[in-house]
């Protein structure tokens, strides 16, 4: 093996399982095989490629189910039935279908890296084929437009030593390097998911990086299910690695039966889905993150903005830990590899939003969205802490607000998100002025009945003075009617910025009022029993198309109820 070169994929044995080179000593190489070895004996053919494991890129991806080394599994199925036998090998993408070309490019125009070749039709989206990285020169030949296969010419390109290289549709690049791009972006626009905790409280921008932490039951899938299906990214890869087979399933009976709101098109057909799950080789979940994050990459090269649900993180570090104790590393803590951090950071890292190479006028962005399974739902141990320091978003979820029944279990008081000063512009701009007030004032609020909390169990809410009382009835509003989402509930579901910011401003005009009033004398026990507080606690439940009418009947019914008390005025 001497000659061979770190992350080479190699074919191994009469079946030629697929494998990557992990270590090197002279001529010895250790070989870290994607699949089972059972019946491997000493005198194997061990074939090299010459090439570390690349993904395939080209039209056709999007509406794919992939393993973590990017075999189509329904291709797979179709030529094997439901079980992968070892060895198998399919192309990513089908050689043979035809896709329409629509030329952009011109013959004797400058060809660089990016620069767009010509358009396919990918369902609803446009998929532009780019010159690939390493090209340029000057086209010599455009394809007319037709229909083509990815492996069909579709441009020649004249470069500088005076060779002629041929283009095509298909693509291949090495998923451990990250695609380049011209100009990093400062974060700007929110990527909207339609869950109130996460856009109204802690949100995430396009082209962002968040963590989403938790023990068993508490609703790590759920949350990336809805992220999924319901942000306002315009593709989605989801990354299950490692995770439950039936959690997979779950995505693929569900997606093609949703519709996506903005196409009105089956919700699979702008995602791709890599499934490693927990009973596949544990060589190929360290693989498949770098595999979706590649295929993220490549879209957001388009100029799209991409969401990638890597789910779990855990389940990619513990391959790592397998590998490295195979190699006889050197352990960290908790049996880790050392470079767990750098491995975790690079990975993160790859997410932003960035000026594609080709033209300073396409942006795209690819935001990436781990979940975490920590063993007993310890956040100190290294996975966890580790992201912690990369990412800046963290939504932790609870076990105690899960067994309550509060979904999403996203704690309130331990989670916390560093955008919020870099999206108050565009929902000032795009819904309302006050929404960094209200928001700042909701969490006061709830973070107010966090330090009267302990007074409570001691002696009781009955001796707290009236404003305490005001600020515990507020604060189990915010959980009870805006922090409460159902997943599985048609109107609160997907809850839009513009019903959030109405239901934001319901709320704090109510406590606003509820001061006014109490320093006026009013008992909380009286503001409690006014017909208006009952319709805070249904506000979920309004369908988004009704709501606008909700809120200003339940405005008007707030502000005749406080006059009519003898409240005033907020």
């Amino acid at each position: 093996m001497r000659g061979a070169l770190m992350y080479e994929v190699v074919h191994v044995g009469e079946d030629a399982l697929i494998g990557e080179i992990i270590g090197l000593s002279e001529d010895v190489a250790t070989i870290q095989v994607y699949e089972d070895t059972t019946g491997l004996a000493p005198g194997e053919v061990v074939e090299r490629t010459g090439a570390p494991l690349t993904a395939e890129l080209g039209p056709g991806l999007l509406g794919m189910v992939y393993d973590g080394i990017q075999r189509p599994l329904e291709v797979i199925r179709e030529g094997m039935g439901d079980f992968i036998i070892r060895g198998a090998s399919f192309p990513a993408l089908d050689r043979n279908r035809m896709h329409a070309f629509t030329p952009v490019a011109e013959q004797g125009a400058v060809a660089t890296p990016g620069t767009v070749i010509g358009t396919v039709q990918e369902g609803n989206f446009i998929h532009s084929v780019l010159v690939p990285n390493g090209i340029e020169g000057t086209f010599v030949r455009v394809a007319d437009a037709g229909d083509y296969t990815i492996t069909g010419e579709i441009a020649t390109v004249l470069v500088s030593d005076g060779k002629e290289v041929p283009v095509t549709m298909l693509r291949r690049w090495p998923v451990r390097v990250a695609r380049p791009v011209a100009e990093k972006l400062k974060p700007g626009a929110p990527l909207i998911t339609g869950q109130r905790v996460i856009d109204s409280f802690f949100p995430i921008v396009k082209g962002g990086t968040a963590a989403v932490p938790g023990p068993f039951g508490a609703g790590k899938t759920v949350v990336q299910h809805q992220l999924a299906k319901w942000s306002d990214a315009d593709l989605i890869v989801y990354v299950g690695c490692g995770e439950r087979g039936n959690e997979l399933a779950d995505v693929l009976r569900q997606f093609p039966a949703l519709t996506d709101p903005t196409s009105g098109e089956p919700l699979m057909g702008r995602t791709v889905l890599i499934g490693n799950t927990s009973n596949m080789p544990v060589a190929a979940r360290e693989a498949s993150v770098y595999t979706g994050i590649t295929i993220a990459e490549y879209y957001r090269d388009m100029g799209y903005d991409v969401a990638l649900m890597a789910d779990s993180t855990s389940r990619w570090a513990e391959a790592m830990r397998e590998i490295s104790g195979r190699l006889e590393e050197m352990p960290g803590e908790h049996g880790y590899p050392a470079y767990l951090a750098s491995r975790l950071a690079s990975f993160y890292e790859r997410a932003g939003n960035a000026t594609v190479l080709g033209s300073s006028d396409r942006t795209g962005s690819v935001s990436v969205i781990g979940a975490i399974s920590p063993p007993g739902g310890d956040f100190s141990e290294p996975v966890t802490q580790n992201t912690l320091r990369v990412v800046r978003v963290f939504w932790a979820l609870d076990a105690d607000l899960a067994h309550e029944r509060h979904f999403p279990a996203v704690n309130w008081l331990t989670s916390y998100s560093l955008y919020p000063d870099d999206v108050e512009a565009w929902w000032n701009e795009q819904v309302g002025e006050r929404w960094g007030e209200m928001r700042r004032e909701m969490m006061a609020i709830l973070q107010k009945e966090s330090e009267l909390e302990e007074i409570v169990q001691l002696v009781g809410p009955d001796v707290l003075p009236e404003d305490d009382k005001l600020s515990l009835h507020i604060a189990e509003y915010i959980r009870e009617s805006f922090l409460i989402q159902s997943a599985f509930d048609p109107a609160d579901t997907f809850c839009a910025p513009e019903k959030q910011y109405m239901m934001m401003q319901l709320i704090t005009d109510y406590a606003r009022y509820g001061r006014v009033a109490v320093a006026n004398g009013m008992l909380v026990s009286a503001i409690v029993a006014l017909p208006v507080a009952k319709r805070l606690l249904r506000l979920g439940a309004v369908p988004g198309a009704e709501f606008r009418n909700y809120f200003e009947e339940t405005l008007r019914e707030m502000k005749e109820a406080f006059h009519g008390s003898g409240g005033g005025t907020a």
